[in-house]
């Protein structure tokens, strides 16, 4: 299960926690949005699976930027999560954790989301839903 991204000018800079996690976006559009996380030792719990928070942010990150794409890397828009549900399924087969997110309805100031972890097998991991509010401070 690989994802190539259909216009790579669109993807962010990786931001500090995204760094130490140590997670990539693969893709993101209108529909949704992709990153990809290989297991490593330093994220797993202490029965060598990945830890729930790594899944939970996972989720909270493509949720959040599956409402917030706009097409141009000069307009910029954010959210703050209002809430997150998070459900453990499984444990992974494979060796990469990949989190997919889409927008699933909202407004003008806020949206609802929806992800799922699966990896690179196509075992479903976790999944998650969210409410979001976009940023007063970015651009809309």
């Amino acid at each position: 299960m690989k994802f190539e991204a259909e216009n790579t000018d669109i993807l962010e800079e990786p931001y500090e926690f995204q760094k130490l996690l140590g997670f990539r976006m693969v893709d993101w559009t209108a529909e949704r949005v992709i990153i990809q996380l290989p297991m490593r030792g330093e994220l797993t719990n202490r029965y060598g699976i990945p830890h729930g928070g790594v899944h939970a942010a996972m989720l909270d990150t493509v949720m959040g930027y599956a409402g917030c794409y706009t097409g141009d890397p000069d307009h910029i828009r954010q959210a703050m999560t209002l809430t997150l549900n998070v459900n453990y399924l499984s444990r992974p087969k494979g060796d990469v954790l990949i989190a997919e997110g889409r927008k699933v309805g909202g407004g003008k100031r806020s949206f609802f989301a929806e992800g799922t972890v699966r990896d690179e097998t196509g075992e479903r991991i976790a999944t998650g839903s969210g409410a979001f509010r976009y940023r007063s401070d970015s651009v809309g």
